[in-house]
């Protein structure tokens, strides 16, 4: 029996079991199988390279976002509005057939825009070229899944849980579990916020189910199952995604409202146009571009190239922006000026430790080097040699 076999088998036995309080343990266990077997779905076959499968495509500017859909939803419509970019578009569906990129110029920045083929139901198992998609959906900063307002809401849940089968999770946070493999001791079980959901006999029946018999565990929120064991997994990928809903002009205007009410939705329409700058501010809050403008001393600041930082990539610190900058900046850092929100005051003075936060000035004062030891009158500036012994002997007097 294959992985997939195995894996429907699973999911029709958790159908048919009734969910109550005596069953809870035994569908922990399933859900903990379902886990392992789409993890080793995922794997590269055996007698294969390790690179995984993708679409060669190089990362460029300050963030990337996917677009994301069922065939004929107005993807490839899309990029071409929003980048210039030719993608070639049609009435019939899988009109693209591999990854297209294209650039959006906002705020000062770059962003990478891709335009992936459609995938159909069952894409995380292998249909179609879903696992591609997926594969460099996982390397973006956000998610835009394109929904066709004219079709049933299904399509949005069905594209969730294609996406949730191979690891990526939708506007969720990673959930505040410490979790750490031990050689000895026994699994140590620990709480500080009361547990609704799990207890300490499941999370043991679910590492037993992965042959954990030393570990370290502590919840430090109410968590689920399904949360325990995406931190055993370890290779989730936690994402924001927008939910574009494209054709808004064919249904009526109580339904646009019903959808753009919606979170993290917005309605738009390729064909008239509308609704798109709305769509780029949705997606420039998504992504948490910080932009930061350099000042030389004693010199007007330079707003024409910023230096941009993410949350998700790095983060925003000064030390970080020092580290974007130059890895050795950091040592030679005496103190740094702060103009913007980020300041008490203008300038302020701060430390490596502060936050900073979009189109804020940065002035950077380095150490001065000392030209040799000592202080006051005790400085030498000699070049000499510094022992007696290596000193030259002055040639004898001549007598």
């Amino acid at each position: 029996m294959g992985i997939i076999e195995k894996i429907k088998e699973i999911e029709a036995e958790m159908a048919r079991t009734q969910k109550n309080k005596a069953t809870e343990y035994h569908l922990g266990q399933l859900k903990a199988k379902i886990a392992k077997l789409r993890t080793q779905l995922l794997e590269p076959p055996k007698g294969t390279s390790g690179a995984g499968e993708g679409f060669e495509v190089t990362k460029y500017g300050h963030g990337r976002v996917a677009l994301i859909g069922f065939p004929s939803v107005g993807k490839s419509t899309l990029l071409t509005m929003l980048t210039g970019t030719h993608s070639e578009a049609a009435s019939y569906e899988f009109t693209t057939l591999t990854c297209i990129p294209g650039i959006i110029h906002y705020n000062g920045t770059k962003i990478q825009l891709l335009d992936l083929p459609g995938i159909i139901e069952g894409a995380s198992e292998g249909k179609g070229r879903g696992r591609q998609v997926i594969a460099v959906s996982k390397s973006s900063d956000v998610v835009l899944m394109v929904l066709d307002a004219s079709k049933s809401e299904g399509h949005r849940q069905i594209l969730t849980k294609e996406l949730e089968a191979v690891g990526l999770r939708l506007n969720k946070r990673p959930p505040q579990i410490y979790f750490k493999k031990k050689k000895t001791g026994g699994i140590s079980f620990n709480s500080t916020a009361p547990l609704t959901h799990v207890d300490e006999k499941l999370c043991y029946q679910i590492l037993h189910e992965y042959k954990i018999h030393n570990a370290e565990i502590l919840f430090r929120e109410d968590a689920t199952v399904d949360d325990f064991i995406d931190v055993i997994e370890g290779n989730r990928k936690y994402m924001k995604c927008l939910y574009v809903y494209n054709k808004i002009d064919v249904i009526g205007i109580d339904d646009v409202d019903n959808l753009a009410r919606q979170p993290n939705s917005i309605v738009i329409s390729c064909n008239l146009n509308l609704n798109l700058d709305r769509l780029l501010a949705k997606m420039w809050e998504a992504m948490g571009l910080v932009r930061i403008y350099t000042k030389p001393q004693g010199q007007q600041p330079d707003f024409t190239d910023p230096v941009v930082l993410s949350a998700d990539r790095g983060g925003c610190s000064v030390e970080d922006f020092c580290n974007h900058i130059h890895r050795s900046l950091v040592k030679e850092v005496k103190y740094v000026l702060v103009w913007g929100t980020s300041a008490r005051h203008n300038p302020q003075n701060c430390g490596l430790s502060q936050v900073l936060q979009d189109e804020d000035v940065v002035q950077i004062v380095k150490k001065k080097e000392r030209e040799g030891e000592g202080r006051g009158r005790f400085k030498s500036h000699t070049t000499g040699p510094a022992r007696i012994a290596d000193r030259e002997k002055k040639a004898p007097l001549k007598q």
